[in-house]
């Protein structure tokens, strides 16, 4: 056993070195820049007459995927057990190359039915469906330019056998020539497959998340190890080439938010659609990968419930201490019953993933889009804070009525924007959607099964702890009136520092386990869902309600915030998510865990998430894993819904600020990605280092 290979171990746990020397010199490579900074800008060019058709016309977008297809550079390293890369620089900026036009993420496309048919089968399809004549014209080109992109694919395939030959590579040949146009009849088949069909998607600019890998691809290699064909140790080497490749757009530069935000979410475990445990060789060896490599590109998802096996439990919870945040956890035991209550048929909720983050949704089938808005900022409005106006609320009630009155004007603004998202042609994402090609409809016009756009608040817990302070402060304990208390939050608390501090001290907000607190949260909870609610669907889009901020909380509200009742600041970072507002959480993680599920989350079909920060020095020795298994445990069991924990300490942090060479792969999880903390700009790791420390 020995130190992991970056340099570091936050919780000071040795991790064992499985994986050959060649695959973690590899891994280093990949990590550090060096092949990230390989990629180029695209090198052609569409027609310029071609342009006035777009961005809506589906053959000049296949034109598009042709011309990257024949020209994208490619790229094959000697100690490579995969073949095919994501070479373009506009493919990794979320633009389709060549035609400067933004491409598809936030979703999660049909990989597990493709892998399982291939392109071929997928090919019969649209050509039995041409024959049906039963489409119109934009439905006759949408299918027409699916074939051309399949033979794109194609044609990108063959430049590589072509290339493998004039290299005498065999080995790698064997594998490449039937997928993934035909199904896998092996493991090492099913991995290059699933890599071809994701991997082009990214060549073209599409950000999917890849889904259930270990339901995916368990079943090949249970084949295969029964016959064998194939050993534990290879499958390891050879999923570990898929993580390594997978770091292909890391370039070490940072872009605000992170080195590693491409959405490319997996999920492991839990019950598939016949209620069957999933959990498989494949599940360990992902977790063997990460263990080792703390490769954070490929955020991990592990579906749990109460019927999880114990030592699934324990190697979660094994992993997640090493830091990084990389490990996350569902709770199907609350997610399943909130899909099927929401409308979706057992077997697909069942099935749930997310969108590349940890929005749930049905993978295959969903075209999904949330809508943000800051609730806090509402309650400002509530107020009166930005105006030259002094409020006059004669209850806590009167003023609470106008806040959920204005929350409404909100959403009724959201349900009625009939549109998911932009209007453009999404012909590969089209190919590998549920419903796309049946309808001649495209991802944008409600070809998939469905489409959602989730109504997502952000600040909901600021908002009841600001609430419960108003209500305490002006209207029970009367220590100011209104317009005294407000004027003070319009000086930022100047003259007040002691009243501030008091507030702070005295008052236990959302995240101690408070019942005051708690019934506050609880009343602002369900007011959104239940006006949510209403409107579930219209003109064919479904409106799943989720709380998030996703990292705006530091970016994108703040400048528009002002001080709260609450006691902070102009500036302050607060509430991450449906998280704890930093520094108000003081009884430790059980005691956040008992606030967070307090309030129905079976009234919130699209998630929420909670974020930890747990103290390494807490987790040490046998008896901190099992403190951290607990922990996973008392989430499930009293019924939230997605938990992250980072183990990492300030201190830990604010050396890595100083000294970023010393922490090349100090992963850390934002919202629903990780991040190589170097790469985050200062704003963003404040906002990971505010974070309130929790010891188990």
């Amino acid at each position: 056993m020995k130190k992991n290979w970056t340099g570091f171990s936050p919780a000071g746990v040795d991790t064992p070195q499985r994986l050959s020397e060649i695959t973690r010199n590899l891994a280093k490579r990949y990590l550090s820049g060096e092949i990230g900074r390989t990629m180029s800008h695209v090198a052609h060019k569409i027609p310029d007459d071609f342009y006035l058709q777009m961005p809506t016309n589906p053959a000049i977008y296949a034109m598009a995927i042709r011309l990257i297809a024949q020209n994208a550079p490619l790229r094959i390293l000697p100690e490579e057990l995969l073949i095919g890369a994501a070479t373009l620089k506009e493919a990794a900026t979320h633009c389709i190359p060549g035609l400067g036009i933004q491409s598809v993420s936030h979703t999660t496309i049909g990989f597990e039915r493709a892998l399982q048919i291939g392109y071929n089968g997928i090919k019969r399809e649209i050509e039995e469906r041409l024959a049906s004549d039963e489409l119109d014209t934009d439905g006759t080109e949408l299918l027409q330019a699916m074939l051309s992109c399949m033979e794109s694919a194609a044609v990108w395939k063959q430049r590589y056998i072509a290339e493998l030959e004039s290299q005498g590579r065999n080995d790698l040949l064997k594998t490449l020539k039937r997928v993934p146009e035909n199904p896998p009849e092996n493991f090492r088949e099913a991995v290059q497959s699933l890599w071809l069909l994701w991997d082009f998607q990214r060549l073209c600019g599409n950000w999917s998340g890849i889904g259930r890998i270990d339901k995916m691809l368990g079943p090949y290699l249970l084949r295969d190890l029964k016959n064998g064909k194939f050993s534990l140790d290879e499958a390891r080497e050879l999923l570990a080439h898929f993580w390594i490749k997978g770091c292909e757009w890391i370039t070490a530069d940072g872009n605000g938010s992170g080195d590693a935000q491409f959405y490319q979410n997996i999920v492991l475990a839990g019950i598939d659609e016949h209620g069957d445990q999933v959990a498989n060789e494949v599940t360990d060896l992902v977790l063997d990968v990460v263990e080792e490599l703390h490769i954070a590109d490929f955020p991990i998802a592990v579906r749990v419930s109460t019927q999880t096996d114990e030592r699934l439990l324990q190697r979660i919870a094994a992993v997640q201490r090493l830091g990084g945040g990389i490990i996350a956890v569902y709770n199907e035991d609350r997610i399943i019953p909130a899909l099927e209550n929401f409308g979706y048929p057992p077997d697909e909720a069942a099935d749930f993933a997310n969108d590349g983050c940890w929005e749930i949704l049905i993978p295959g089938k969903t075209c999904f889009a949330y809508q943000p808005f800051d609730a806090l900022q509402l309650l400002q409005d509530t107020l009166r804070m930005k105006e030259d106006v002094i409020p006059e609320y004669t209850s806590f009630e009167e003023l609470y009525n106008n806040f959920v009155s204005r929350m409404a004007r909100t959403l009724t603004g959201i349900i009625n924007d009939h549109s998911p998202a932009r209007n453009q042609a999404t012909v590969l994402i089209d190919l590998l959607m549920d419903g796309c090609i049946d309808k001649g409809r495209s991802y944008y016009d409600l070809g998939p099964k469905y489409t959602v756009v989730s109504p997502h608040p952000g600040g909901l817990p600021d908002v009841a702890n600001s609430l419960l302070a108003i209500k305490k402060l002006v209207y029970i304990e009367k220590k100011f009136t209104l317009p005294q208390l407000v004027n003070i939050l319009r000086n930022d608390w100047q003259d007040h520092e002691s009243e501030r501090r008091l507030i702070r001290e005295r008052i236990n907000f959302y995240g101690n386990d408070s019942a005051e607190a708690d019934s506050m949260m609880q009343q602002v909870f369900n007011d959104f869902t239940g006006l949510v609610e209403k409107v579930p669907l219209r003109n064919g889009i479904l409106r799943p309600a989720g709380i998030s901020t996703f990292g705006r909380e530091s970016d994108y509200y703040l400048p528009y915030r002002m001080a709260t009742a609450a006691g902070n600041r102009k500036g302050d970072i607060l509430a991450l998510n449906f998280s704890p507002s930093p520094g108000t959480d003081k009884n430790g993680p059980t005691a956040v865990i008992k606030s967070h599920c307090s309030v129905d989350f079976s009234r919130l079909p699209c998630g929420t998430a909670l974020e930890l920060k747990v103290l390494p020095s807490s987790v040490r020795g046998s008896d901190g894993l099992t403190a951290l298994t607990g922990l996973i445990k008392t989430f499930v069991r009293l019924g939230g819904i997605f938990m992250q924990i980072d183990v990492v300490d300030t201190a830990m942090l604010r050396d890595a600020q100083t000294h970023p060479e010393k922490y090349p792969n100090l992963a850390v999880r934002i919202s629903g990605w990780s991040a190589r903390f170097a790469t985050l700009s200062h704003q963003w790791q404040e906002m990971v280092i505010t974070r309130s420390e929790q010891k188990l």
